[in-house]
């Protein structure tokens, strides 16, 4: 059985390889080729995280795994990460479990990938200006998502404590500076997505993160971090108002974000609103942006069929290119 660490990974897959592995991801899902239940989902009892698991299986790509994680976002201030996980891989015929991954890693990668194909896909191709809502463990790749997908001037971060999202903006500086786009910390998520032309929200907030009307025509908005039916982070007028709205999941989302639960329970929208899944895009049975006006936003509470496909070209390229800890 092969161990693969951060450390390890980081050596040898970039993010870029997670978008493209995200990609198939998602195509695979949408052409329903990938079996993925629904996660299961413990609440602790005191409501400050979840335990979760989440299975999957491909025959395409002769693989299964489970990830196992947890989401306890008060971790934060205990100087801890706010999710921890492990991905077993099994090989599809057998059965046997072949590796143990860094499911908190990839986690990250193949989250922030998320992001990273969907602006690739629905992003206007001209982009200046990014807003980042968010500072926690999964602020770093989000980031970098948005200056892969389109090489932006600048991205205006915001957190819920400014002095960290100063500090996070300078690491931000520090890691990222050959990308060459400035990461500017402000004080308010209204001063943040002005202007923006593709805004990441990554937050467990239960109400708006931003006012609606500050979101310009030609906007790109993933909504990330709400994972849970009480949590929302996108002002419902801005869905009622968006040209296009694209799930990773749609059955997922609807059964899982308040995002969508919240407005569509209320009569802010109707179904009619969904346009479909990326993974549907990406396999040309629908159609993705039409122009440089509308507001498309992209909705995502993770699939396992990310993590199975990322954790596989994670598994298959570690092993050629010889990384890992053999444990016998």
């Amino acid at each position: 059985m092969l161990l693969l660490s951060q450390t390890m990974i980081q050596q040898f897959f970039s993010l870029q390889d997670s978008i493209s592995a995200v990609k198939d991801a998602f195509e695979l899902f949408s052409m329903n080729k990938v079996q993925v239940p629904l996660r299961t989902h413990i609440v602790e009892e005191r409501g400050n995280g979840t335990f979760l698991c989440m299975p999957s299986y491909c025959a395409d790509e002769n693989v299964a795994c489970v990830k196992v994680l947890s989401v306890f976002p008060a971790n934060i201030q205990k100087g801890l990460p706010s999710i921890d996980a492990q991905i077993l891989i099994m090989n599809a015929e057998t059965g046997v479990i072949e590796g143990i991954l860094d499911g908190s890693y990839i986690t990250k990668l193949r989250t922030g990938a998320a992001s990273g194909a969907a602006l690739d896909i629905l992003a206007k191709k001209e982009c200046k200006k990014g807003a980042l809502i968010g500072t926690g463990g999964q602020a770093p790749t989000q980031l970098e998502a948005m200056i892969v997908a389109r090489k932006l001037e600048e991205i205006h971060v915001v957190g819920i404590d400014y002095e960290r999202t100063k500090a996070f903006a300078q690491q931000m500086k520090t890691q990222f500076d050959h990308y060459g786009t400035k990461i500017i910390a402000v004080s308010d998520a209204n001063i943040a997505v002005e202007d923006a032309d593709v805004i990441i929200t990554v937050t467990p907030s239960t109400k708006p993160v931003f006012d609606e009307k500050k979101i310009k025509s030609g906007a790109t908005i993933c909504g990330i971090g709400s994972y849970q039916p009480h949590m929302q982070e996108l002002p419902p007028s801005l869905l009622a108002r968006a040209s296009k709205i694209y799930f990773d999941s749609q059955e997922a989302v609807l059964s899982e974000s308040g995002d969508i639960i919240i407005p569509l329970n209320n009569g802010t929208i109707t179904k009619n609103k969904f346009t479909g899944e990326l993974g549907e895009v990406i396999c040309n049975k629908i159609v993705g942006r039409e122009n440089d006006k509308e507001i498309i936003i992209f909705k995502s509470v993770g699939i396992s069929a990310q993590d199975l496909v990322t954790a596989k070209h994670i598994f298959d390229k570690g092993k050629i290119k010889g990384y890992g800890l053999l444990w016998e």
